[in-house]
């Protein structure tokens, strides 16, 4: 069964803009950081449909990489949101923001 490549990008451009209001409405770190994920996820599903209808590989090594970074990005992130919690009890975002010297 074959669905239509509009189908797809609109259910990408929908899950964007789920990830980008969690990003600017919440003030919870891991639900930015969930968010984040669901933008590269969107961005990932464009490529991948793109791949499909143009019948090209390109697509499908820019989601490699893009995985990539994103494991990447939550290892570094993760790892900061326990620093920040142990010196400061508190993950709200806040809070963090008072961290400037």
């Amino acid at each position: 069964m074959n669905v239509p490549t509009h189908y797809v990008l609109a259910l990408s451009a929908l899950m964007f803009t789920l990830g980008v209001l969690g990003v600017l409405i919440r003030r919870n770190t891991i639900v930015i950081f969930m968010s984040v994920e669901l933008m590269l996820n969107s961005a990932n599903l464009a490529f991948i449909t793109f791949a499909r209808s143009f019948g090209e590989i390109q697509g499908q090594v820019f989601v490699f990489f893009v995985i990539a970074v994103a494991a990447a990005e939550v290892a570094v992130g993760l790892a900061l949101i326990v620093a920040i919690f142990r010196s400061r009890r508190s993950i709200d975002i806040d809070q963090i923001s008072k961290l400037r010297g």
